[in-house]
């Protein structure tokens, strides 16, 4: 029987790891988890740009397993916010914030906000790293808006406030394989989909 190769998700986020294995089923590793590798400590996400946050937990987690490592940093960008929560998404509201508590900081945010243009998108940004420390990056982009009560029970983050104009649906009201279709992560998955099934030839 050949073995393949590992591939470790650098992620604890259950969702996140439910959504990977569903966006590269079928790829030519064996994909595993931080728990399958005995990791238990996460890496600081102190980065200023998704990038970096990606790269960070990429090499660190790559350099502790000698695994080729994929990682992933992503967030919402509210337009009238600037930006925000950007590489804050999973922390705005504070440090242990979860979901909810997210989701209503933002809306407060824009409650206040002198621009009532509620257009923002979700970025993600892929990096896949080799045990030596060599790189790849791979990002992806969902255009919608926020919308003021969250709707839907699918997802998780800020699914449930983000709307996307020409499906009538938040990203929570999708199915996960709807979400899967057009998602900032499934858009950058598909990129480095691509990327992995090539370095294996």
């Amino acid at each position: 029987m050949i073995t393949k190769p590992k591939l470790l998700l650098a992620t604890f986020n259950q969702g996140k790891i439910r959504e990977y294995r569903s966006l590269l089923a079928g790829i030519p590793y064996e994909i595993v988890t931080p728990a399958d590798c005995s990791i238990a400590k996460e890496v600081a996400e102190n980065g200023k740009t998704f990038e970096e946050n990606a790269i960070l937990k990429a090499t660190a987690m790559a350099s502790l397993s000698c695994f080729l490592t994929l990682a992933d940093d992503s967030g919402l960008e509210a337009d009238a916010l600037g930006g925000e929560p950007g590489v804050r998404s999973a922390r705005y509201a504070g440090e242990k914030a979860g979901d909810a508590e997210n989701i209503k900081a933002l809306l407060e945010r824009l409650k206040t906000s002198p621009d009532r243009h509620r257009t923002a998108q979700f970025r993600c940004v892929i990096a896949i790293a080799e045990p030596h420390g060599k790189v790849e990056l791979f990002s992806g982009v969902c255009q919608g808006m926020v919308i003021d009560e969250p709707r839907g029970k699918h997802g998780f983050g800020y699914d449930p406030v983000f709307y996307i104009p020409e499906l009538k649906k938040t990203m929570a009201e999708l199915k996960p394989e709807e979400k899967n279709l057009l998602s900032h992560r499934a858009r950058a998955a598909e990129k480095a989909r691509e990327w992995l099934i090539n370095r294996v030839g």
